[in-house]
Order: structure tokens, then sequence, then C-alpha cells
């Protein structure tokens, strides 16, 4: 999928289509709890519907009962009894079908949780690097509560209200037809107007704070990230500013939601008010002409006072199932995005103990309809060989590794290591196989243990303090309080850039892979250490296929061989010596610059 299309797919409204099938998705993974959940229920209101008939029946034993005498044997106390039994049979019933449920939905959320999380860490990195980790967490978050609300609407009050109305209506159609049709064409009434005011007033409302709750959120996990760079230019008052303007906006589409729908609920309840009126009117029309019981009148009451109450849960929850899908929509639009790039059917795991690279006739651009970054690429990188990619920013060097890791897909020719191709193999498997040792490397708000181990779960203490060594972070880790315990917080921010690096490396000697990625890995380091950090690396590197992303020429001067790029095509390769000998070479042309302290020139910039 490329990058405009996951655009149109984001933009893009989720339609009942969608909604359905997401709910179906995970209500079929457990049809029978689904099943069962829905039977007690269906009986609980059943049950409830007989609640009004007894209380008719029992005020016509009373109206009809000669004597005063209340024994357990009279009429009386056996409609009384037989009304506390319905009772605690619905009861007993209701709790049956709430407890199986609660089952159910947190089982779906468990699912939701797990399967958005594994779906967002595989999407793409220009996907994370244009999204708001935060916005991204509140947006899961946020949807995985949605759609609890969204199902209980739909198990614990629609269906509960569908199966009372049906039910009512029936009984009273089968006494008196014409309560039976008054009684209908109320609840016809009150159900469309209240689904047309939910759709034409609340929801636009609901889904404009929807949005608007969304930059709260993203704006705010933005600043907090940055809050190192807010204190250093002083900006805190104005980030202040920026934030009070969207929280404003939020602030007037929420109020607009939430007394819209308190308008419409007041509506809502004028129906209900004039549904009574006409109910009970017509129930009083019956006695009086001799058709309807005392008791009888009762039970319309009472039967009122319990649609009611289904009725009001109707106009409610629309209002609430409308908000809940306006806040589901970023997670269906998760569930449906499908990740730019999948495992094949069949993928074999990657061996590749060499580590050689080959890449045949290659052509790949980031979008379908953009100009093409590799066309017909062709480049070998030997088992055991360490190469330099030099060349400006935009040349193919960083594209390069991406693809090597297989981050994006390529739209024509083959790229294999050890001769296996890199498309046929698991991506888990492949990316084990290449250590990463980027210029700014983050790490988890987790235990420097933990994070060096992170390649290679499992490692022994003794195998972390080794590679820590080697890479000269033993030290530093030795003289904090909670040595290698200690939490680093979040991307590492507790440790100098310094020392992240050496985390890094670390890390990824760690992992002892065939093949190893370095972005200009010693940047971050001081003039003692980086000699400290080369040697290391030298060492690191004997024997592993190594590729550098070079920045500072003086850094790869040993390496076996130089690729200079430029608009996707290796111009220029050779030793440093072999390149620095060759004259009108560009690679001397910005070695020389960089050695002679001139890299701010025009001629530099297009190299860099």
């Amino acid at each position: 999928m490329t990058q405009e299309q996951d655009k149109k797919l984001t933009n893009e409204r989720i339609s009942r289509k969608d909604i359905v099938a997401f709910t179906w998705h995970y209500w079929k993974q457990k049809k029978g709890m689904l099943i069962i959940s829905l039977l007690f229920m269906t009986l609980a209101v059943v049950t409830d519907t007989f609640f009004p008939i007894l209380t008719g029946a029992l005020v016509n034993t009373v109206m009809e009962a000669h004597d005063k005498q209340f024994e357990w044997g009279s009429a009386v106390i056996q409609a009384l009894v037989a009304l506390m039994c319905l009772e605690l049979v619905y009861h007993l019933f209701r709790y049956v079908a709430y407890f199986l449920w609660n089952d159910f939905a947190i089982r779906n959320l468990y699912n939701i949780l797990n399967d958005s999380f594994r779906k967002v860490q595989r999407f793409s990195t220009d996907w994370h690097g244009n999204s708001y980790s935060g916005a991204t967490v509140r947006k899961i978050t946020r949807g995985m509560w949605a759609f609890d609300q969204y199902e209980d609407i739909i198990f614990l009050y629609l269906y509960g209200t569908g199966i009372m109305l049906v039910t009512t209506i029936s009984i009273m159609y089968i006494k008196w037809p014409i309560m039976g049709v008054v009684t209908l064409s109320c609840v016809i009434i009150y159900v469309l107007v209240s689904v047309a005011l939910v759709l034409r007033i609340n929801s636009p409302r609901f889904v404009a704070s929807a949005a608007a709750d969304t930059q709260v959120g993203a704006f705010m996990a933005d600043s907090i990230t940055a809050n190192a760079t807010v204190k250093t230019f002083g900006r805190e008052n104005s980030e202040d500013d920026n934030f009070h303007v969207i929280t404003e906006g939020w602030r007037a589409k929420a109020r607009c939601a939430w007394q819209s729908a308190h308008t419409v609920d007041l509506v809502r309840r004028f129906m209900a008010m004039a549904m009574m009126g006409l109910m009970i009117y017509t129930a009083l029309h019956l006695w009086s002409v001799g058709r309807a019981t005392a008791g009888d009148v009762v039970y319309v009451i009472t039967a009122f006072i319990v649609l009611s109450n289904y009725l009001r849960n109707i106009g409610e929850q629309l209002s609430n199932l409308q908000k809940a899908i306006s806040e589901m929509e970023d997670i269906i639009t998760f569930w449906k995005k499908k990740s730019d790039v999948e495992d094949y059917e069949g993928a074999q795991e990657l061996v590749a103990p060499e580590g050689a690279i080959c890449f045949e006739q290659v052509n790949f651009a980031y979008d379908e309809n953009a100009e093409k970054i590799y066309d017909a690429f062709s480049i070998d990188i030997k088992s055991g060989e360490q190469v330099a990619l030099v060349g400006h920013s935009g040349s193919g060097k960083s594209t390069f590794v991406k693809l090597v890791q297989r981050l994006y897909d390529i739209q024509g020719g083959a790229i294999t290591i050890d001769g296996q191709n890199i498309a046929d193999v698991t991506q888990e498997s492949l990316r084990k196989t290449i250590a990463l040792v980027p210029q700014e490397p983050i790490l988890f708000h987790r235990t420097l243990s933990d994070n060096i181990a992170y390649g290679l779960p499992g490692a022994t203490k003794g195998a972390i303090v080794k590679a820590a060594k080697q890479a000269y972070a033993h030290d530093f880790i030795s003289r904090l309080p909670q040595g290698y315990d200690t939490l680093v917080g979040e991307r590492g921010v507790k440790l100098s850039g310094g020392e992240r690096q050496r985390v890094a490396i670390a890390r990824a000697i760690l992992t002892n892979c065939p093949i190893l990625v370095l972005d200009e890995a010693t940047s971050a380091l001081d003039s003692v250490s980086e000699h400290e950090i080369q040697k290391a690396l030298k060492t690191l590197m004997h024997g592993r296929t190594t590729i550098t992303i070079a920045h500072r020429l003086a850094t790869i001067k040993a390496v076996d061989r130089i690729l200079v790029f430029e608009d996707g095509h290796v111009i220029e390769q050779g030793t440093h010596d072999e390149l620095v000998a060759t004259d009108g070479s560009q690679y001397k042309r910005l070695y020389e610059m960089q050695a002679l302290d001139l890299i701010g020139t025009r001629d530099v910039t297009k190299l860099i």
C-alpha cells in the first residue's frame, strides 16, 4: 500500500459494513459464549414482560377478595408470591446473562488491544514518522473502550429493548387490538424521531468532538516528549498558549455535542409523556366501556413504566452508540489497513551465516507515481566485507540500508543474502541477521541490562557485562547506584548521548549478527571515547559484513570499499586511498573540504 493510499484510507469515513465486519470478527471468536449470553438475556427480558401482567392480576385479586384475612392459602397471597417468584427468576436470569457477557466482553477487549498493538508495530517506519505516538496510543485505548461501550449498548440495551417491545405489544394486541395498535404507533414514532435526532444532530457533533480530542492528545504527547527542547528555548508560555488554542477548540466542540445531546433527550422525554397519556387514556376508555378491569388499567400503567425505561434507554443509548462508533473509527482504520510489508505465505527462516549481500537489477520508488530512487540497480557486497556509503541527502544510501532490512518492498529485481531472496523469508529472521547501531539510538524505559540484551532475550548477566565492557560502557554503568538495574528513562533521557551510543553498541555486540549496519555510530562521542569505541568497533566488525553510512569521512579510511552514491547510482567506488588519488573524484573533493574544515560551503552541501 502506498503512502497516498494510506492517507486516503486514514481520511476515509468508516462504513456501517466495516463496523459490522469488525464486530463480527471478534464476536465470532467466542460464538458459543455469545449465544448463551443472548439466551439468558432473552429469558430475563421475557420474564420481565410478565411483571405488569402479574401486577394487574394482583390488583384484580385484591378487588375481588370478599374477606380481608390474608392467609397463605388465599388468592391474594398466592398472587403476591407469584409476583415475588417472578422477580427472583428475572434477577437470576439477568445475573447469569451479565456474568457471561462480562467474560465475553473483556475477552474482546483483550484481543482488540493485542491485535491493535501488533498491527501498529508492523506499520512502516514512514507511517510512524508521520504519526504522533501519543495520538496513536490514545486512538487505540479510546477505540478499545468505545467498542466496549458499543457492544454493551447492543447487548444490554438495544437487544433487550427489542425483545421487550415485541413481547409486550404482542400481548396487548392479543387482548385489546386497539391498545396494541396505539402502543405500536407510539413506539414507532418515538424510535424514528429519536434515530433521526441522533443521526442528524448528535452524530456530526460527536464526530467533531472525537477529532478534537485526538488533537489534544497529539499535541500533549508531542510537547511533553520534546520538553527538553521547550526548556532550552524558554518556550513554556508559548506552548501553554498553543495548547490553550487547541483545548479551546475541543471545549467548544465537546460543549456543542453534550448540550445538543441534552436537548435531544428533553425532546424524547416530551414524546414519552405524550405516549404515556395516550396509552393510559386508551386503557381508561376500555375500562369505561367494560372491556377492561381496574387490574388491566394497572397493567397498562405498569407496562408503560417498564416500556418507558427500555425506550428511555433507546433514546439515551442511541446517542452513546453513535458516539462510540465515532470513537471506534480510528481503531477500525488500523484493523482495515494492511501492513506495508508482509511475509509471503510459506516464508522460510533466513539462514545466512556469511552475510553476503547482492542487489540484482533492483527497481524502487517510495510511491508508485514518484520518481525511482533505484533503476536497475546492482551491487555485490562480499561476506565479511566492510563497505561505507557516501553521498548527499537523497542520493540513495539510507534507502540502501532500509531495503536490506526489507522495511519496504522493491518493485523489481531481487535482493539476496547468502543467495536467499529476502522477500521469501520471514521479516523477523531477516532482521535478526542484521545489527543496527543508529546515529541517535533510542532506548526503552527499562533497565540497562534489558536494553543491552534487547536483541538477545535470555542473555546471561555475564554476557551482558562482557558486551558492555567491549563497548566501553561498563565503567559508567558500574558508577550508577543501581548499576545494570538502572532505569534509563523514556527514550534513554537519563543518559548522555555518548552513554546511549555505548549502550547501543553493546547491544549490537551481544546480538552477534553476521551483518552490521553503522550509521555514524561514534558521532555523539567525545574524542577520547570515540578513539576507544573505534577500537571496539574494529573488533566487532572483524569477520562481519559491515555497512557504514558515513558522514565524517575520516572515520572510514580503513574500510575495504567506499561506494559514492548520486541519484540512486554508485558513481565511484574503491578504497579511501584509491579515491583520493583519483583526479576529479567527487569523494576526493569532499574529503579535502572536510579536511580543510569547509563543510559549510556550497560544494559540500551538494554532497552531504
